[in-house]
């Protein structure tokens, strides 16, 4: 009689036991994401809530908020300052996306064929420095490169007898010199992205198919694109990300201008907040720039499924 009622009560005290340490191992697992945790809802979530709150009321930091419901947003959709931002900046979005990927991809190509490694560390690190530089400094770099008086690039443009643009002062040519800019600067991470990616590329697959007769045209566009498809996505989603919150060499180099050939959707947020102290105004315009990177993005996502294939 007493051997029966020891057996549950040890079960019990057993039982007990190890939920104690489940809720021990979860009080650590809580204690460990804490300070993401903190740091997400201090630096990310605490503000997104409150630009989407301030984006309901018109503020100038000096006086009272004066709540005004969706009226900034009503507005945003009648301003033709801000149709222009938008359009400048899927302008340069888009030639980002395409110059980097097209770019970034045929340089890993042909870096990824050179046999020699210290040759290969070398242009590896020439095309990535760039990237390691401020925007500050590059965008004062390039203003003098491509000063129309004494730059160094109108200068040897004007000796090969090519008329140079202004570049900076053209409304024509703004917009694509800061495109330009960013190519250079920024290409060196793309590249990093599409190397590894070609590394992750099976030989065996590669050696299969010129087993069977494909010439390197084939190879690429049916073995090495479909290896590569999640490389050419990430790099996709990211570079789609980054190119459309450009602000530094705009800020630096134009200021908006010429005309706001430049004025990006970044850009006409800083002048509305940091300017005309418009802050329920530029509020909404960064709600506006997180929907549109939001909706683009599950865009991308989506249409993954038809192209991205998982090894």
């Amino acid at each position: 009689m007493t051997a029966t009622t020891l057996v549950p009560a040890s079960r019990a005290s057993g039982t007990e036991s190890q939920h104690r340490g489940r809720r021990r191992q979860e009080w650590l697992g809580y204690l460990f994401i804490s300070p993401a945790v903190v740091l997400f809802a201090v630096f990310i979530g605490g503000p997104f809530v409150f630009a989407i709150a301030l984006s309901l009321f018109s503020w100038d930091l000096l006086t009272p908020a004066e709540f005004v419901g969706l009226d900034n947003f009503v507005t945003l959709f009648q301003d033709p300052v801000l149709f222009q931002a938008f359009g400048n900046t899927f302008i340069f979005a888009f030639a980002s996306v395409v110059t980097h990927i097209v770019g970034g991809l045929l340089l890993a190509l042909g870096v990824n064929r050179i046999a020699s490694r210290v040759v290969s560390y070398f242009v590896r690190t020439a095309v990535f420095f760039p990237f390691i530089i401020s925007w500050a400094a590059v965008s004062l770099l390039w203003q003098y490169l491509l000063d129309p008086t004494f730059g160094l690039v109108n200068h040897y443009l004007d000796r090969l007898g090519i008329q140079p643009p202004d570049w900076f002062l053209d409304p024509s040519w703004a917009l694509p010199a800061i495109i330009g800019i960013d190519f250079w600067h920024t290409l060196g991470f793309t590249f990093i992205i599409m190397l590894a990616g070609l590394q992750t590329v099976p030989e065996h697959l590669t050696e299969a198919a010129k087993t069977d007769g494909a010439n390197r045209w084939q190879i690429f566009w049916n073995v090495t694109v479909p290896m590569m498809s999640p490389t050419l996505f990430f790099a996709t989603v990211v570079t789609f990300i980054g190119a459309f919150q450009i602000f530094d060499p705009v800020q630096i180099i134009t200021n908006g201008g010429p005309d706001d050939a430049t004025t990006t959707l970044v850009m006409y947020m800083y002048e509305q907040g940091f300017q005309a102290f418009q802050i329920g105004y530029a509020s909404a315009v960064a709600i506006i720039v997180f929907v549109v990177i939001m909706l683009v993005t599950l865009l991308q996502f989506w249409t993954s499924r038809k192209w991205v294939h998982q090894q």
